[in-house]
């Protein structure tokens, strides 16, 4: 059976953050879905691009998933972080020892202040690191622990993909996909 994950989006998300991930999960057969937390299925990214969800959050919310990944941008990280169904989902992944990931903003604005993090090791952007308190903030592009996975922003958004899909899948399989995308 397909892993499954979920990636909720809202206006103002960063769009490398988004489609890297969705597009390296889906090349490895990872059944990804794309979920608006907005009041509307179409959302503006960071800069104006137009996104097009597969559903709403609302429609997941009673199914299970391997993976939940957060994408980053401001105020989208706020939009997210003010989402009660989405930090309920979130809180219940963490629980179930289910992964969960985060780039950019997310880790220091939407997860810290809900405690998900709490004495995890974590990344974000590196701007942003002085906010995390309840955590131990590391600068490095990628960090993994437990079942968290953190990245700092859009230009580690391709290596965080791949991690994912060796966590999710194996190595073998994002080791062919970087070479295939010429990473």
């Amino acid at each position: 059976m397909a892993k499954t994950v979920l990636i909720p989006i809202t206006n103002y998300n960063e769009e490398i953050e988004v489609i890297a991930p969705v597009d390296i999960l889906r090349r490895s057969g990872v059944k990804v879905t794309i979920a608006s937390i907005a009041d509307t299925i179409s959302v503006k990214t960071s800069r104006n691009v137009i996104l097009t969800a597969d559903c709403f959050l609302s429609d997941c919310l009673q199914q299970d998933y391997d993976l939940i990944v957060l994408p980053g941008g401001m105020p989208g990280a706020e939009y997210l972080r003010d989402c009660e169904s989405l930090i309920a989902l979130l809180k219940k992944q963490k629980a179930q020892n289910r992964l969960f990931a985060a780039l950019c903003a997310v880790p220091a604005i939407t997860l810290h202040p809900h405690g998900l993090v709490d004495n995890l090791k974590i990344t974000c952007y590196p701007a942003l690191k002085d906010q995390i308190t309840k955590a131990i903030y590391v600068d490095e592009k990628v960090v993994v622990d437990k079942n968290c996975i953190t990245s700092q922003g859009p230009g580690t958004a391709l290596e965080f993909a791949l991690i994912l899909v060796q966590i999710l899948l194996n190595e073998k399989i994002a080791n062919k996909i970087r070479a295939a995308m010429l990473i």
